[in-house]
């Protein structure tokens, strides 16, 4: 079991979502040959978003809590300028790569700092960090804003991170597949756009700031909304909430990004949470023990 907030990585769960599956050992077969799947989006998982983080863990979540205000603003201008700076790059450098951007996290160290492009690089890519460093400079604008979230502030973040991709702005209109899994996301506008208001309601309902994070950059990739851009998305928008309430951010620099698409993939296939959320409390913990300390 451990002792300490790591527990609440370990701890087995009896709750529908959390239930301990070898990840590995799942993923061992390939795609077609998988047995008991979720091919569709499946609206019951609404209904069991809910103690996804107990009050237990809660509390131990809370003995390491730090408040991001408060770490921000005891140092030195100078150098909370240049930790916001460092942490911006690494989450645009890591939340692009694990969408395939192949800029190395010095290339966008220098892309970020001296606006300089890597040499053999796609420009699309430079755009697509750059997208990542606007975005987290809008919600930092306005933390508060991100309290209760709407459509219209997903709908804005996800233009911000898109910005000159050639990526389809709105709710889609069309189906989408999702490369490495027979799932398939809901393909109908109106259906799409009510999932989109219950995620919403949803996470409003919900009090605890982490298991709002969590609930989002879990659903929003899960419901796929958006042509393209629904995983950066839903990481953004949770690093939203999580700043709206005074918690620290996940850069995910640590993150292993096959890893993580494997637990997402998981989640889609059969609505496990469980190496989901490990991964999203293992960077809330990385974070609070890396920046402004």
């Amino acid at each position: 079991m451990g002792s300490g907030p790591s527990r609440v990585y370990k701890s087995a769960s009896v709750h529908p979502l959390l239930k301990n599956v070898e990840l590995h050992q799942y993923f061992a077969l390939e795609v077609d040959q998988r047995t008991n799947t979720k091919l569709s989006f499946n609206s019951a998982v609404f209904d069991e978003l809910h103690n996804l983080i107990p009050v237990d863990e809660q509390a131990e979540l809370n003995t390491a809590f730090r408040s991001f205000t408060h770490a921000t603003e005891k140092v030195d201008p100078t150098i909370r300028q240049r930790e916001l700076e460092r942490f911006v790059i690494e989450l645009s450098w890591k939340s692009s790569k694990i969408e395939g951007n192949t800029y190395t996290l010095l290339d966008t160290e220098r892309l970020i700092k001296e606006q300089q492009e890597a040499q053999g690089h796609p420009q699309h890519e430079a755009v697509m960090i750059l997208n990542h460093k606007d975005a987290f400079q809008t919600i930092v604008k306005d933390r508060s804003a991100f309290k209760e979230i709407t459509i219209r502030s997903i709908l804005e973040l996800h233009n911000v991170l898109t910005k000159n991709l050639s990526i389809e702005s709105g709710i889609r209109k069309h189906a989408v597949g999702i490369t490495g899994t027979a799932y398939r996301p809901l393909d109908n506008e109106r259906q799409i756009k009510e999932a989109l208001e219950r995620l919403v309601l949803t996470v409003n309902s919900t009090r605890y700031p982490l298991e709002k994070g969590l609930i989002l950059a879990s659903m929003l990739a899960y419901l796929q909304p958006f042509a393209d851009g629904n995983k950066r998305t839903a990481r953004m928008l949770s690093n939203a909430v999580l700043l709206a309430y005074d918690y620290f951010p996940l850069s995910y620099r640590s993150i292993d990004e096959n890893e993580y698409k494997s637990a997402q993939l998981l989640f889609y296939e059969t609505n496990n949470l469980y190496y989901v959320k490990r991964l999203f409390l293992e960077q809330y913990m990385f974070a609070l023990k890396t920046y402004f300390v």
